[in-house]
């Protein structure tokens, strides 16, 4: 992951590519100019047996720079950063401040990639990559850009409730549970497949201690920590939904939707509101008028002070 900062000073992580994800791309995008080269060689080669051979020697030196070119410069710009392979790998090229790609920053990598790829053998786009802490290469370095990868790995389903240990659960107390110490919780049963049954135990043991000692009342006896922390991150979660269950309710009422339709919107004080009595709304009944005190007299207070008119 890296930080890129925005025009407007917000600062967004991003997952840089990787390079074995980058060079598997340019293998393809590599695939495809060799293809239309060489059946551009082949058309021309044909045309040249009626033709004059110099116009095709020409032709020929066109295409080769409208592909080795104008291939990349064309997809990148026309698609905001990604070429056939970079499509087929999930990655896409974007400004250094996380902006999309634009023709001139195109054109400068496709001019860069044509002495990196096709003059130098991908020699110095590899150490400059390697080099680069965001993995750029020279084209990059030139135009301002990087290239992210936009497919995120997938993650874990959430843990389970263990049917034995629902009713034990509602009755946690889990204001004290930190975030850092849920996730690490969560990345242990994430994991906890993928280790040994030693190292499973020990750390299972460690985190559920780190968890019992701000979670309240301890687990029945008998327990296992897998169970133990899947019992605590599902009741976890369990409330949370049901917290922004209720904070969306009270913004459908009071907000923007509760003024709207089923509130005092179009039925109630907006299109039928005004002039129209609505259906959905029953306005109270007037309270009885009062007398107006007498011109130039003001209505006295509670307290028998008399305002000024």
């Amino acid at each position: 992951m890296s930080e890129v900062v925005t025009g407007e000073a917000v600062v967004v992580e991003v997952r840089i590519a990787q390079l074995s994800s980058r060079a598997l791309a340019f293998l393809i995008d590599w695939t495809v100019q060799w293809a239309a080269i060489i059946t551009a060689f082949v058309l021309i080669t044909q045309v040249s047996l009626v033709t004059d051979t110099s116009l095709a020697t020409g032709l020929l030196i066109l295409f080769i720079v409208l592909v080795t070119v104008g291939y990349p410069v064309a997809f990148e710009t026309i698609s905001r950063g990604r070429s056939l392979g970079k499509l087929a790998l999930g990655l896409r090229v974007v400004s250094d401040d996380g902006g999309p790609e634009r023709f001139r920053q195109a054109l400068f990598r496709g001019l860069a990639g044509f002495l990196e790829f096709w003059t130098f053998s991908g020699a110095p786009a590899l150490i400059t990559s390697l080099v680069n802490q965001r993995g750029k290469r020279l084209g990059d370095l030139f135009a301002g850009t990087i290239v992210i990868g936009e497919r995120t790995p997938r993650q874990a389903p959430p843990p389970e409730m263990p049917p034995p240990l629902a009713s034990w659960a509602a009755t946690l107390e889990l204001s004290g549970l930190s975030d850092d110490l849920a996730n690490t919780a969560r990345q242990y049963l994430s994991r906890w497949h993928q280790l040994s049954p030693g190292m499973r135990e020990e750390m299972g043991l460690r985190v559920a201690g780190q968890v019992s000692a701000q979670v309240a009342p301890p687990p029945p006896p008998g327990v296992p920590p897998y169970a133990y922390l899947a019992a605590v991150l599902a009741e976890r979660r369990r409330r949370e939904e049901i917290r922004l269950a209720r904070a969306r309710s009270a913004t459908a009422s009071y907000g923007p939707q509760g003024y709207g339709v089923g509130g005092y919107g179009v039925q109630g004080h907006g299109v039928q509101g005004h002039g129209v009595q609505s259906p959905a709304y029953h306005a109270p009944p007037a309270p009885p008028r009062e007398p107006e005190p007498p011109r130039g007299e003001a209505p006295p207070t509670s307290g028998g002070f008399v305002p000024p008119i």
